[in-house]
């Protein structure tokens, strides 16, 4: 069945948040359900194996079905990686998307065949004209304009949603950054100003006639109304982000919360503005649809070409063996080895940066930017950072579950079956578990699988290992209950589970120690450090007070 749009703005899947989420789950679906109808009793039964895996972060307790629905029907339905009728099945593409080493080009060609209206998105009376396929058009965006920032996107970007417009939302933008110029003392008053100035204009119809109720509030109010619009725009353009990122095409600003094309990429992107149709397809005829959209070789990208294909093969080894025998995909999967090598080899000349000190001032400043709100995509820029702050800090094998690009910068946060970082010390291990999120909601998305990362790497390793949880505030519901984990003895979780949670600037003064000692800590520091937490614990006349007493002992953890 077709999603009725009502919008007034490009729409963007915003389910899930981050697209590499998806792949996990379909895979689920396709091992357990796969045949079956897509219906209340699958979708329900769907959530139930869900909530039992290591990689789901969340409930979907209150109605399992729709939550279901949610995952499965917008993106992984809509950029064609599942069918769900007549009966639930993965696609070519999804099946790739699940095995391809490289997921990056998977992602690409399906978003690039997004489009709307199509068989599975039709617009109604309300929505504005629709002719467009949404990131070819903001990737054209980016490439014409050299960077384009999160505002532009948010504010003008998305009003593109006939492609024949393009050239004037280029001009708008042209003419925000002169009018920005202007206004640089000023810029939040002038970015609300602007957004408001487009949104009056986008929704001059429903305001005037007073048809200004919301999903979200039934009380008709012009205010909350544009309040809701301008919230809207901003997820839509934050999904637009995310996944143009997993494309592998595009850098992403954390401070300058901007786009541009990776010079790298520059190529590619061309062939792609120059031969992929900018006219939506097949909108009135679903099978021919769905057999362009779930076809995993369409569209074609310059790594099709073979002549390409081997010129990218020699500027990454140019005494690579090939011959005009060399089948097409050899030479693909040739290529996806030589990137893969590269980017770890860019990956390793970080860690040496990073154990010789030579990244602290870049660390710890990247640390201020999050605390002050800096970055684009904090949580991301926080993980990444803690790495290479567990990195510097001693000298064990630290690992990072984040995914990075081909030019080793993060571009993912570590998928939910496992633990953020995890450090290897030898005869011990510690796993290290990272959020940006607060209050409550730090205790309903962390507390139960910090706690199990923990006991599957004490089942993996077979040693004995710890828990560092590091978070701008810790959440008073989370000190009770890693407290109480230190002194409850539960098979499931591996025994004991020692995990200590610090607030940001205590780690930032355990790094400021670090750089300070005349000696590079080690493995015996780190252990001492949570064993001395286990023993707190034991002693502590409540949670309050063993929290006190570690993160006194963190704040001085080398005396």
């Amino acid at each position: 069945m077709a999603k009725s749009i009502d919008s007034k703005v490009l729409f963007i899947t915003t389910s899930p948040r981050t697209p590499e989420k998806m792949i996990p789950e379909i895979e689920l679906l396709a091992k357990h359900f796969e045949g079956q109808k897509w219906n209340t009793q699958t979708q329900t039964e769907f959530m139930e194996r869900l909530r039992n895996e290591n990689f789901f972060n969340g409930s979907g307790d209150n109605d399992p079905a729709f939550s279901a629905r949610d995952r499965i029907n917008r993106a992984p339905k809509a950029l064609g990686f599942v069918l769900l009728e007549p009966t639930i099945k993965l696609t070519e593409a999804g099946k790739l998307l699940i095995s391809a080493k490289r997921k990056e080009e998977v992602f690409l060609r399906q978003l690039l065949k997004f489009q709307i209206p199509s068989p599975y998105h039709r617009t109604s009376e309300k929505a504005a004209t629709f002719c467009v396929k949404p990131y070819l058009e903001i990737l054209r965006l980016v490439h014409t304009l050299g960077t384009l920032k999160f505002d532009e996107l948010m504010i003008f970007g998305l009003q593109l949603t006939d492609y024949r417009n393009f050239d004037a939302i280029v001009g708008k933008i042209e003419q925000f950054r002169i009018e920005r110029e202007k206004a640089a003392k000023n810029y939040r008053e002038f970015r609300h100003r602007c957004q408001q100035n487009e949104l009056l204009e986008i929704y001059r119809a429903e305001l005037s006639r007073g048809d200004t109720a919301t999903r979200e509030s039934r009380i008709a109010s012009a205010k909350k109304f544009l309040q809701t619009k301008a919230g809207n725009m901003h997820d839509y353009a934050d999904a637009c982000i995310r996944y143009l990122r997993a494309t592998g095409l595009v850098s992403v600003s954390h401070v300058g919360r901007s786009l541009s094309i990776l010079p790298e990429k520059r190529l590619d992107v061309e062939f792609i503005l120059k031969n992929v149709p900018r006219e939506p397809v097949f909108a009135d005829d679903k099978e021919a649809y769905l057999g362009y959209l779930c076809n995993p070789a369409l569209p074609a990208l310059l790594t099709d070409d073979r002549g390409a294909l081997v010129q990218k093969i020699a500027a990454e080894n140019p005494s690579a063996k090939i011959t005009d025998a060399t089948p097409l995909a050899q030479l693909k999967e040739t290529l996806d080895d030589l990137l893969l090598a590269k980017k770890e080899q860019i990956i390793r000349s970080q860690v040496e940066r990073i154990k010789d000190y030579k990244e602290y001032d870049d660390i710890q400043n990247t640390f201020a930017q999050i605390e002050e709100n800096k970055l684009y995509d904090p949580s991301l820029i926080l993980e990444w950072n803690v790495w290479r702050g567990m990195t510097m800090l001693d000298g064990g094998d630290i690992k990072a579950n984040l995914k990075f690009d081909d030019f080793g910068k993060p571009m993912s946060t570590a998928q939910g079956n496992m633990a953020d970082i995890v450090c290897d010390y030898g005869d011990f291990g510690v796993t290290v578990e990272v959020t940006m999120a607060s209050g409550q909601r730090q205790y309903e998305m962390e507390g139960e699988p910090v706690s199990r990362h923990l006991a599957k790497l004490k089942k993996e390793t077979g040693k004995e290992a710890y828990c560092l949880f590091v978070a701008p505030t810790i959440n008073e519901a989370c000190v009770a209950h890693f407290y109480g984990l230190h002194n409850l003895n539960i098979s499931y979780y591996g025994g004991k589970s020692v995990i200590v949670p610090l607030p940001l600037h205590i780690f930032k003064k355990m790094l400021e120690d670090s750089f300070r000692a005349s000696h590079t800590p080690d493995a015996a520091q780190v252990r001492s450090f949570f064993e001395y937490s286990r023993t707190a614990a034991a002693e502590a006349k409540s949670e309050q007070d063993w929290y006190n007493k570690i993160s006194a002992r963190a704040l001085d953890w080398l005396g």
